[in-house]
């Protein structure tokens, strides 16, 4: 079958420059052989089969004639149905020519009536042996001859034959060939879905080669852009979908599979190939990545995670659209109405759905898809011929570096225990701070009316209206509690610019109860467009600002939900990478980065740089963060 689509389509494509004339189905001339499936059936659905067909309910005189069985069976006590080769002895025939209304078929009460044309089909058909035809998926295809036709001249390929028999039959003459830009048009849409590029236009019009048509399509045919095209019509049967389709119709990765299709037609793989390696190409022997990824064909089904669905219930359902699907694509047949009952036109039953059905229950897929793009546990982790020979390598060199890795911590667990023994406290914490910090102030003195601070020489002190609490379960020891209108302010720290990158943070104990508005470290000038940075907590979100003028060159970013515990301590941390965007800004709680929301990204273009001091628990002026612990 390697090549037979092409070809097809090359044929085809080459009578463009014609007026096809294509007549309903069922109409043939009169020295065409009659066929069950064709012309003879199409009568007996419309006219007889709701009385005497598959619906036992509705079925009349136990009569059966859409089976070989009930055709050439025997009535109740007119002998047989249908008699080969002989009108007189076959009944259907007689009721169907019959006059008397009660004998008649079909009987008036139905309001059905056969034209002339029908009967005398019947006729010919009975007379010339009534040969029956199975379902036409179940008949194997067979090439049948070209039609003779009166201008034989005008043929150029093997598809003209049928055009032209029919335009001759009506007394039609083929139309005019189109001009070569109408040609050239017709064809790249038909073949590649886009219209064709000007270079290739002018070539086109301009080649004067006798094979300058067949040359263009082969052109097309072998263009990527085919593939594309033809590949649409193939993913809409294979119900491709980069979504879930239920529930939050996530995204999931299935374009690896819509790739190995377009590949597929653009190499012409051979149908018989395509059609196995969709369906079993995990089976093959040593099957390739590119097997392994055409069998997502049974992947694209729907797929839930609805916590109210019973996981169970799904896989049957995943099974039941998998039948569904082959039967539809592969085998031409409604396998899906035979998931409730035998079928009532296809020779299928319920057996036979459920039977292919246990086939598709024997996969590794769970009932719910996680709402992630990789549906655990299927995943084919596609690499490229350049990444595949590195990929089949590394998880031997990973085992090896494992290996290494546990005798590695094995050797140093006796250096180790030597050095835990003899750890101090003061170690500790010069281990975690890393870089000397150009501020770093651990307000553990235990002192009521003043905080002194000692980081390379500066020292700050408390200005209050009232006196520092003391929290005596701080983080490092007893730590201040901030009442209101207390703060703590010094010069000669934080003193950065918009360009510079630098960090700020602190613990940070959050009064019972507290949901307001405040800063909890800042160097800002509130009363010059609010020029600095701080550290701020707004209705238990943590949040900052980097700001030259508020709000027109400024930046704020700040927590997307609430991660203030009231009555707990946090470390909050904020760290600023110089560039004056929002996305440059972070801040970190208990260790994590924190999911951020930008409230204003307008950006930082003009200077930091303020005089008025650092601050702790206040602004320059307000702000202030009553009932903090530092």
């Amino acid at each position: 079958m390697k090549g037979y689509f092409q070809q097809l389509i090359r044929s085809l494509f080459s009578c463009l420059g014609v007026f096809i004339c294509f007549l309903p189905s069922g109409t043939r001339a009169a020295s065409t052989a009659l066929q069950f499936n064709r012309d003879i059936r199409p009568i007996l659905a419309d006219n007889c089969l709701a009385c005497h067909g598959p619906d036992s309910a509705k079925r009349k005189a136990s009569l059966r004639l859409d089976t070989r069985e009930g055709l050439y069976g025997k009535t109740k006590d007119e002998g047989l149905v249908i008699t080969p080769g002989a009108l007189d002895k076959s009944a259907l025939w007689k009721r169907i020519v019959s006059t008397d209304k009660d004998e008649m078929m079909p009987p008036p009460e139905s309001h059905k009536l056969l034209t002339p044309e029908q009967k005398e089909r019947l006729r010919q058909w009975i007379v010339a042996g009534a040969a029956w035809q199975s379902h036409w998926s179940f008949i194997k295809p067979e090439r049948g001859s070209l039609p003779k036709v009166k201008n034989p001249r005008w043929i150029r390929n093997s598809i003209d034959p049928f055009v032209l028999e029919k335009l001759e039959e009506k007394g039609l003459s083929p139309a005019p060939e189109a001009d070569r830009r109408t040609l050239a048009r017709r064809l790249a849409l038909d073949l590649t879905g886009l219209p064709p590029k000007p270079a290739d236009l002018e070539a086109f019009i301009s080649d004067r080669s006798a094979n300058y048509y067949e040359k263009f399509v082969k052109q097309l045919l072998d263009s990527l852009s085919w593939g594309e095209h033809r590949t649409r019509y193939w993913l809409d049967a294979a119900r491709y979908a980069d979504t879930h389709g239920l529930h939050f119709d996530n995204y999931r990765e299935m374009w690896p599979y819509r790739d190995w299709v377009i590949r597929a037609f653009n190499s012409n793989e051979a149908f018989d190939q395509f059609v196995i390696e969709q369906i079993a190409g995990d089976l093959l022997p040593e099957p390739s990545q590119d097997q392994i990824i055409a069998t997502g064909f049974h992947r694209c089904n729907m797929t839930t995670n609805e916590g109210g669905t019973i996981e169970e219930e799904n896989l049957v359902n995943y099974a039941n659209d998998r039948v569904t699907t082959t039967g539809w694509v592969f085998l031409g047949l409604t396998l899906n109405c035979s998931a409730c009952h035998d079928h009532k036109f296809d020779p299928l039953s319920m057996r036979d759905f459920y039977s292919m059905a246990a086939f598709f229950r024997n996969t590794t897929q769970t009932g719910l898809d996680g709402n992630v793009k990789d549906s655990n546990p299927s995943i084919t982790v596609v690499t490229d011929a350049m990444d595949l020979k590195r990929w089949k390598a590394l998880p031997a060199e990973i085992e090896v570096a494992k290996s290494m890795m546990e005798k590695s911590r094995k050797d140093a667990e006796p250096e180790f225990a030597k050095w835990v023994g003899g750890l101090r406290k003061e170690d500790l914490e010069r281990e975690q701070s890393g870089e000397t910090p150009a501020f770093h102030a651990p307000l553990n003195d235990g002192k009521t009316d003043q905080i002194h601070f000692r980081a390379q020489g500066v020292e700050g002190a408390v200005a209050s209206t009232g006196l520092l609490k003391i929290l005596e379960d701080g983080k490092t020891g007893p730590a201040p509690r901030f009442g209101k209108d207390v703060t703590a302010a010094f010069a000669g720290v934080g003193d950065y610019d918009q360009e510079q990158p630098f960090s700020f943070g602190s613990w940070v104990y959050v009064p019972e109860n507290y949901n307001g508005a405040a800063a909890i470290l800042s160097r800002m000038d509130e009363g010059n467009h609010y020029r600095g940075w701080d550290l701020w907590i707004e209705k238990g979100e943590f949040a900052s600002h980097i700001v030259h003028q508020w709000p027109g060159s400024a930046i704020k970013v700040r927590t997307n939900k609430r991660l203030a515990k009231t009555g707990q301590w946090h470390h909050v941390m904020a760290t600023y990478d110089g560039s004056g965007k929002a996305e440059g800004l972070r801040i970190y709680v208990n260790g994590a980065a924190a999911a951020l929301e930008t409230e204003n990204g307008a950006g930082v273009k003009g200077t930091l740089r303020t005089s008025v001091p650092f601050r702790l628990a206040q602004r320059s002026t307000g702000a202030h963060f009553d009932g903090v612990g530092l």
